[in-house]
């Protein structure tokens, strides 16, 4: 176990939503921490609340009670101006269906976080380059989305994600959309940031081929956390 303090800590986070006058409890008093470095995998069934427990993480949903510290920075008292900004520097995403924009080639997409960086233009470029030329796609930078293949596309998303160098990478069912072969190499791109790169990455995934990848699988079952097992046989 590391002595050093955590890079997320979670306390008594909770969480419902409201339809009318009816509640609907998603968590329920959560407390975890996540440590630098981890790859966390989040595991459950449909409706367990995995996908809001990584909005709340990730800054884009708010919670109804609890913390959320990240890299001692408490997230759930910041103003949405605030909490904005937190996102597009300390937040990389990555989705199911990769959410690339159609019109630009995908030197533009993963450069398109970069654009409230202060970087010039070259560099913007210089910086896209690269983590394409990471997740082995230096040869594709000028093609547009609908010109590639869907694991092409999540790598292209990937390094989107990477782009700014955040403190977290959270994905959501990254490999959900594509075939085994695909996921796989997806899964071995996400293993390699984790590992060679030091990446911090929490993932939601269906899939326990995918979440076996993870140094650390965790389970919510109607929205409360099991024990976590940090060492299971990978």
């Amino acid at each position: 176990m590391t002595d050093s303090p955590p890079i997320v800590r979670i306390r008594n986070l909770s969480k419902a939503y409201r339809r009318g006058s009816l509640e609907v409890p998603v968590l329920h008093d959560i407390s975890f921490d996540i440590q630098n470095r981890e790859f966390l995998s989040l595991m459950g069934p449909s409706g367990s609340g995995k996908s809001t427990l990584l909005n709340l993480i990730a800054g884009i949903d708010r919670a109804d009670g609890g913390s959320i510290l990240v890299e001692g920075v408490e997230i759930t008292v910041l103003s949405e101006t605030e909490l904005a900004a937190w996102r597009a520097g300390s937040v990389g995403f990555i989705f199911q269906f990769y959410n690339l924009i159609p019109v630009l080639t995908a030197l533009e997409n993963v450069e398109l976080p970069l654009h409230l960086s202060g970087l010039s233009k070259r560099e913007r470029r210089d910086h896209a380059r690269m983590c394409l030329d990471l997740v082995n796609l230096s040869h594709r930078l000028d093609h547009y989305p609908g010109q590639l293949s869907g694991g092409e596309q999540q790598r292209v998303a990937i390094a989107r994600a990477i782009v700014t160098d955040p403190v977290l990478l959270v994905a959501d069912e990254p490999t959900g959309d594509l075939d085994r072969v695909s996921a796989a190499e997806i899964l071995d791109l996400m293993e390699r940031l984790n590992g060679q790169l030091g990446k911090t990455i929490i993932m939601v995934t269906h899939d326990p081929r995918a979440a076996q990848r993870a140094g650390v699988l965790r389970h919510l079952d109607k929205g409360v956390l099991s024990d976590d097992d940090p060492a299971h046989p990978l």
